[in-house]
């Protein structure tokens, strides 16, 4: 298969103690009506069961779903995971309540974007797409 024509496999997960899946649920949803592969890890996941299951399913990025106030403590850990077991190219997209001030740190930590309430499933879709580094 060409790498135009490579299918973007999609992890989506929902990390820590927040048990409100709907909007994880609905961007899966969205994601395959796009054209993209996704695997939903479904709830209370641990940094490290999300890291392995993306190592397992080789997927090209990670979508991380928070609504717990958490994500400072478990997106770092995450990307952190994927990086130690070589996954550094595994784009990690984090959607969810995030505080405005908390979205550069989590940027510098390696998060590429942030998508909050109200953003179109559409532009989570074409973000993934547009960034996603294209496999040897």
């Amino acid at each position: 298969m060409s790498q135009s024509n490579q299918r973007i496999r999609v992890l989506v997960a929902k990390p820590g103690l927040d048990g409100h899946d709907r909007g994880a649920k609905v961007i899966a949803r969205a994601l395959r009506d796009a054209g993209r592969e996704v695997i939903y890890t479904g709830l209370r996941q641990t940094p490290e069961m999300i890291a392995a299951a993306a190592l397992q399913e080789d997927v090209d990025a990670v979508g991380v779903s928070i609504l717990s106030g958490a994500h400072n403590t478990l997106c770092p850990r995450i990307v952190s995971l994927l990086r130690e077991q070589g996954m550094a190219d595994t784009l990690v997209v984090l959607g969810g309540i995030v505080p405005q001030e908390d979205i550069p740190k989590l940027k510098e930590q390696g998060v590429a974007e942030i998508f909050l309430p109200g953003t179109s499933t559409q532009d989570i879709a074409e973000f993934i797409r547009n960034n996603v580094k294209p496999r040897d």
